[in-house]
């Protein structure tokens, strides 16, 4: 089988007043959007094949409800400046005819989402990013989504993670070998984004705001 991206997302305060600076850079901001039952919320920002997610808790005791445990969402939100990982990196197939796993992964039914579909999540200490994989999506999706940008960048090319030590997980390790992200190590989390294959030569960093760098 093959995937590729479909979004990211990055933790920020709550409301994402972060993403301010994106509109600055020459984004356009797509709607917000809610997640009844998980206490998240977000701010969007659509290109060509995927998005870019700013996500924080709205409600704290719902985030923090027994049977979102093992997601570990509001504990990833609320230590992404003290050792957890503050992204979220969700791919989806390339073909509609593959069927399995990317990589092993435990279903996760937010009330959200209707039935039948379902999230398919990686396991992974979240030190990690969170790794999910959306066996419903496709492209054609996010590209009905797609607002023009002032700034004029259309497509997020490549994903490179920078992270304080190495990572183990069969998710990570699956998702490098299908060329999703590049992996390198240093002090502190990023994520370098590539649009339009860099050919601007431009790049914009958005630290320490949100630990994105974005290169077109």
């Amino acid at each position: 089988m093959r995937v590729e991206l479909d979004h990211l997302f990055v933790c920020t305060a709550p409301g994402a007043p972060e993403a301010d600076a994106l509109i600055q850079c020459g984004l356009r901001e797509g709607p917000p959007n809610e997640h009844p039952g998980q206490g998240t919320a977000n701010r969007r920002f659509f290109f060509v094949n995927a998005m870019i997610e700013l996500f924080w808790v709205s409600d704290a005791g719902e985030a923090q409800n027994e049977r979102l445990r093992r997601i570990g969402l509001w504990e990833r939100w609320s230590q992404r400046e003290a050792g957890a990982s503050p992204f979220g990196i969700c791919v989806r197939p390339v073909d509609s005819e593959d069927v399995g796993l990317p990589f092993p992964a435990w279903e996760y039914r937010p009330a959200y989402l209707p039935d039948p579909l379902v999230m398919h999540i990686g396991e992974a200490e979240i030190d990690e990013p969170l790794w999910v994989y959306l066996s419903y999506l496709r492209r054609a999706h996010r590209e009905e989504q797609f607002l023009e940008h002032p700034i004029g960048i259309r497509e997020i090319t490549r994903l490179t993670l920078t992270t304080a030590k190495p990572l183990h997980s069969d998710a990570f390790h699956a998702l490098v070998q299908f060329g999703v992200l590049s992996v390198c190590e240093g002090e502190a989390p990023l994520l370098e984004i590539e649009f339009d294959n860099g050919t601007r030569g431009q790049s914009r960093d958005f630290r320490p705001l949100l630990p994105l760098l974005f290169q077109f």
